[in-house]
């Protein structure tokens, strides 16, 4: 009430109406569905009650114009396709938020021809007879790997998932307190442990762990020793951690299977080219390890899906038996993708065919030269901006490689209104672009462009800074 003891009016009841406020929506964007402008106005009109209903008051945002331009800009995003098209000029080749690893166009291409029709997913054509729908990217595996069997399932959390659940259900799995990790989206080692219900024993400290922790805690109940790469991170100092080949020693010692979530592995042997030499998945095989798990959409290169390589058939086709390895599975489209890209591995032109191994491999003075190229194109279509060339260091992204660095070359834009503003501006654009900001300067890395994608970001640019 006020001094007068009268009650204030509702300033809500000024707002329009969700008819009226569609009409005007319509007015500005009528190109969009109609779905989308409906549920524009509906988000907008909610928005402004709520801040009527607050300290800080309506203002222009309650005014009809504002709220039409307002329910415009949601109508637009709400009809946007999801996921669509970015241009990553990151420099970082495995950029989780920008959906990993680019797919092959080849792999692209088998994916649509798997998805406009029928296709042979669980048929034998020799036979006539119902087949298994992972045959053909299970003997990929074993010819890139010498596994003795292999399984594909939909990511690798679900591969560590129903490893253990299979393998040590009721039991315990036993793992270092120093590869008890967290990843990006809260994944954590210990939950899918509870999940796969099995009883998790730490052994060692946080920075060391010697084989006589995994001896002095095997028991009866022991089911696995379980061996977790640390993917996001890296430890230095006064650390030990214990080999795989020692606990694959203590493993057959006291006949327990030894599993190794890799979370990333390499299917090509990348050691020469200055990849850690861990991530080459098969040697994980030949070092011990009875199960290796990993991601198929990182290092791999095709998409997303866990990989399964397996040392042992019978280990294998318990897996399969599983009562939920069919909740898991993958479906024809992701089949499709990562049988494209098991053959380009087999038939030797993954560094050249596959996105992921080529960004990664690129000479430094081929980026030097395509970084050179984009600076004098930015400069020229820009004059009033400072533009220049240089050497910088950049991570493959997707928690794989920590603390492996790759030298590459960067082009750096000094914007007058600010590098941050200019950020913001190119990831409004069509299609949106993803650059680094470092020293109030726009960062931008070759590495992760293809060709084509240069001139959008030249015509971003210039749309940003005019």
């Amino acid at each position: 009430m006020n001094p007068e003891g009268k009650v204030k009016p509702d300033r809500r009841r000024s707002l329009p109406s969700v008819d009226k406020l569609i009409n005007q929506i319509n007015d500005l964007c009528e190109d969009l569905p109609v779905w989308a402008r409906a549920q524009g106005a509906r988000q907008a009109l909610s928005e402004a009650r709520e801040r009527m209903a607050g300290k800080e008051g309506g203002g222009e945002q309650g005014q009809s114009s504002s709220l039409a331009a307002r329910g415009a800009a949601l109508a637009a995003e709400l009809a946007r396709a999801h996921p669509g098209r970015v241009i990553n000029a990151t420099g970082i080749v495995l950029h989780t938020n920008l959906g990993r690893a680019p797919m092959a166009p080849g792999a692209a291409r088998a994916v649509e021809a798997a998805a406009r029709g029928y296709t042979d997913l669980e048929l034998e054509l020799a036979s006539g007879e119902r087949g298994q729908r992972t045959a053909a990217v299970v003997e990929k595996l074993r010819l890139l790997s010498g596994a003795a069997d292999a399984l594909a399932v939909n990511n690798n959390a679900a591969a560590v998932w129903l490893v253990l659940s299979t393998l040590a259900a009721g039991r315990e799995v036993i793992v270092s307190r120093g590869e008890l990790v967290e990843i990006g989206g809260s994944f954590r080692v210990p939950e899918i442990l509870r999940s796969a219900g099995v009883r998790q024993v730490e052994v060692g400290t946080t920075n060391r762990t010697h084989p006589r922790d995994y001896e002095a805690a095997i028991g009866p109940d022991t089911g696995v020793l379980l061996k977790v790469h640390r993917s996001n991170f890296s430890q230095s100092g006064f650390v030990r951690e214990v080999s795989l080949p020692e606990l694959a020693a203590i493993g057959r010692a006291h006949g327990l299977p030894v599993v190794e979530d890799l979370g990333s592995g390499t299917l090509v042997d990348l050691t020469a080219r200055g990849l850690p030499q861990e991530a080459y998945a098969p040697a994980r095989l030949q070092q011990g390890a009875d199960v290796v798990c990993f991601s198929g959409d990182k290092l791999v290169g095709g998409p997303q899906a866990g990989l399964i390589l397996v040392a042992n058939a019978e280990l294998a086709a318990a897996m399969r038996a599983h009562p939920l390895a069919r909740a898991l599975r993958l479906d024809k489209l992701a089949l499709a993708a990562l049988d494209w890209t098991l053959a380009a591995h087999l038939e030797g032109r993954a560094e050249r065919d596959v996105p992921v191994l080529r960004q990664l491999l690129e000479p430094e003075e081929a980026l030097e030269r395509r970084a050179r190229d984009l600076a004098a194109r930015i400069a020229a279509a820009i004059p009033a901006a400072e533009v220049s060339a240089g050497p910088d260091r950049t991570f493959a992204g997707g928690g794989s490689l920590p603390g492996f660095e790759l030298a590459t070359w960067v082009v750096r834009v000094r914007p007058s209104g600010g590098a941050s503003r200019c950020a913001s501006a190119l990831r409004r654009a069509d299609p949106p672009v993803l650059a680094r900001v470092r020293d109030d300067a726009l960062v931008l890395d070759p590495r992760t462009l293809e060709p084509e994608d240069e001139a959008l970001v030249v015509a971003a640019l210039e749309a940003c800074l005019d």
